[in-house]
């Protein structure tokens, strides 16, 4: 079977781009061939900074005949249907069409379409301009005098040569032959663009591959990050380093170079004094290099990096390092100035006693002052929901009244609140948003904030995600919960909730975020009465509170079946009313654990059993007695029966009253031998009316009893 090579060679693709680019080509490729009625046995992508490849495997080398048939219409039906048929049909005219007989409809036309299959070469030559033409970049662009042309090629950077060959292992494959724009298609590529610039020609995959490795081009993307990984930790464990790894780096990295080598650069020890974090960004995002620190140093750096070259300098690297150092040390001026200037008085100073007095705020704290200029400056948090000073406000509001409910210092919880978006302000978080948070607490420490509060600036954002973790301080549960509550009513009171899969504002991580922090901190809170609060912060928001309380339920089915809750055991927990997400959790725990017994599955076929009866005669009208009459029991099953129903309902509410879900299921599973009984030996539809109903009555008081504790209509099996 033929192998298929590809290489788009181009200027330098930006690393961000090019895995994404070299899956779109797979799948573009690979679909038209599969539609064009080829098959294949493998494909595999591969991407440098200055190519992108294609090697396919086992393709057929012609694509099938086709021979089938259009079914048209009646030979009496008007002309404007008949050219229709045609033109589906791709027939010249009616002549070209055959008349079929049927029994029932008569003739009618049908069109017999014969279509030989075709060489995969000329198939593979006719997609692959289409491909490139059509090419989903981000961005892209035209260059050169036919830039000037309508319809000219664009590519996200210059488009130099295109490697297209095809043929069996055995065989010397031949070149696909087409061309785009004035760039035909060859066998002849291109080395690294200082060690080996030079053309050289290549037969199939392997003998490309090679072929690159030795004109320096390591094509494997994956294969670049490993040996930039294991030179990266060697260089470092050499100099009594520990690398600081970093995969989103190393993925970017990977793709800026195609022949990788690993060097080593440094910077004055003084610069150290700039936090870890910060160090780490500047030389992150300006240099694209990698940290190091002491081996067994904790969190503290070394003043050392680590950067990938494309090329293997004839001084073994030094003026390079030299130069990495240079740009380093100018950037990491920058943030020492930042840093230290964070630490000193604002230069409106004087502007911000009004905002100071508002929050109750001490000026003499560089953090406070950030807090009272964030408020000053009027900065918008959201054009329908006010000032980001609004919202500290209302979230330190919040904090305060959550905090005793999660064990939390009232006091700490509202100063933590009131500081918690203080580095907004800052030069550090102005240069690096992500750092916001954690600069936050870093500067809360240093002018002697309580640990809790400066834990809080950083930890109210979390969690970020399913994999990020809670907040576990209590000033940091109380604030993370009142800014995600205060997002969420805010957003709901206005009418902007996410929608199918948009979510601009995150409100469903925000949603999830509450849902993790009260679960996984064991966090009791009765959800309407805090949302009848943050509400009252907004006009009209207090009629959104039941489809917000949905909304949470959603979130938390999400989160349960994340965990390996059955989907059916949180249906028959949850009611429209359930505003206690632990408890929920709780429920379905307990009644987990009980249908996993032999009782739970009995009690459950027999209960359903009941309610199935029981639903099934309410829909005929059939009457059901109010109560329960002892007077009317003809069979000791109905007299047990009722004994055991009154125990079970007796115990199971006062278990849910202490909230003991467990002691609830084994109050309830009492009933499963006498329900078993009942079923066994008393016939419900009895012809005496009022002994039927008297039974139907007894019904329902098993749904009511069970009913206690779950929905089990709503549980399979």
């Amino acid at each position: 079977m033929p192998d298929l090579l590809l290489e788009l060679r181009s200027e330098e693709i930006p690393a961000r781009m090019q895995r994404k680019a070299a899956g779109d080509l797979r799948k573009m490729l690979t679909d038209g061939l599969v539609e064009a009625g080829l098959t294949y046995e493998a494909a595999r992508e591969y991407w440098t900074p200055r190519r992108l490849a294609l090697d396919i495997r086992g393709l057929t080398a012609r694509s099938k005949d086709i021979r089938e048939e259009i079914k048209g219409p009646a030979t009496s039906a008007p002309e404007q249907a008949v050219q229709g048929f045609l033109r589906k049909a791709g027939l010249a005219s009616i002549a070209e069409a055959h008349v079929h007989s049927d029994p029932k409809k008569g003739d009618f036309y049908v069109a017999h379409i014969s279509k030989p299959g075709r060489a995969a070469e000329d198939i593979i030559a006719e997609l692959v301009p289409g491909i490139i033409r059509s090419f989903p970049w981000p961005k892209s662009m035209r260059w050169g005098p036919a830039s000037a042309r309508p319809g000219s090629l664009r590519w996200v950077r210059p488009l130099q040569s295109i490697v297209c060959t095809f043929g069996p292992e055995t065989e010397e494959p031949v070149v696909v032959d087409f061309d785009i724009d004035g760039i035909r298609s060859g066998n002849v590529t291109y080395g690294h663009r200082f060690h080996a610039p030079g053309e050289f020609t290549v037969r199939r995959f392997d003998d490309y591959v090679s072929k690159l490795e030795a004109a320096k081009v390591v094509l494997d993307a994956e294969r670049r990050k490993e040996i930039i990984l294991a030179d990266a930790r060697n260089l470092a464990f050499a100099n009594g380093l520990d690398l600081v790894e970093d995969e989103g780096l190393l993925e970017e990295v990977s793709g800026l170079v195609e022949w990788p080598v690993v060097l080593m650069g440094e910077f004055e020890q003084d610069f150290l004094a700039i936090p870890p974090e910060v160090i780490r960004l500047t030389i992150r995002a300006n240099q694209k290099c990698f940290v190091t620190r002491p081996q067994g140093a904790g969190e503290d750096l070394s003043n050392r990096f680590i950067l990938v070259a494309n090329i293997e300098a004839k001084d073994g690297g030094k003026e390079i390092a030299h130069g990495n150092g240079k740009v380093v040390r100018a950037r990491l001026s920058d943030a020492l100035y930042f840093w230290k200037t964070d630490q000193g008085d604002l230069p409106d100073f004087g502007e911000l006693k009004a905002s100071a007095e508002k929050f109750g705020l001490d000026l003499k704290k560089p953090l406070d002052q950030r807090m009272a200029r964030l408020d000053h400056l009027n900065v918008t948090f959201h054009a329908k929901l006010g000032t980001q000073g609004a919202r500290v406000e209302r979230i330190k509001r919040l904090a305060e009244e959550l905090a005793p409910v999660v064990g939390a210092d009232p006091a700490l919880a509202r100063r933590a609140a009131l500081l918690a978006k203080a580095d907004l302000q800052t030069e550090v978080v102005g240069e690096f948003p992500e750092l916001q948070g954690a600069m936050g607490r870093k500067y809360a420490l240093l002018e002697g904030e309580h640990p809790s509060v400066a834990a809080a600036a950083e930890e109210h954002y979390k969690p970020q995600g399913p994999s990020d973790r809670v907040p576990t301080d209590p000033v940091s549960v109380a604030v993370a919960l009142a800014d995600k509550l205060d997002t969420l009513t805010g957003f709901w009171a206005i009418d902007e909730k996410p929608t199918g899969s948009k979510d601009p504002f995150a409100l469903r991580r925000a949603a999830l975020g509450v849902v993790r922090i009260l679960i996984e901190n064991r966090v009791r809170l009765a959800l309407t009465s805090i949302f009848a609060k943050a509400f009252a912060n907004f006009a009209g928001g207090a009629s959104q509170q039941s489809d917000l309380l949905a909304f949470f339920h959603d979130r938390l089915k999400v989160y349960l079946r994340d965990q390996g809750a059955r989907h059916d055991l949180i249906d028959a927990v949850i009611t429209p009313q359930s505003d206690d997400l632990l408890q929920i959790v709780r429920r379905v725990e307990a009644l987990g654990s009980f249908l996993d017994s032999d009782d739970g599955r009995n009690l459950l076929a027999g209960t359903k059993r009941a309610a199935n009866i029981l639903a099934a005669e309410e829909k005929k009208k059939t009457l059901v007695a109010e109560t329960v009459e002892p007077a009317l029991f003809r069979e000791d099953a109905e007299k047990s029966l009722f004994a055991a129903v009154n125990q079970a309902e007796k115990e199971a509410g006062q278990a849910i009253q202490n909230e003991d879900f467990s002691a609830a299921m084994l109050a309830l599973s009492v009933l499963r031998e006498p329900v078993d009984s009942f079923f066994e030996r008393v016939l419900v539809n009895d012809e005496d009316q009022a002994v039927r109903a008297n039974r139907l009555a007894l019904l329902a008081r098993i749904r009511a009893a069970t009913d206690q504790v779950a929905d089990f209509s709503k549980i399979a099996g």
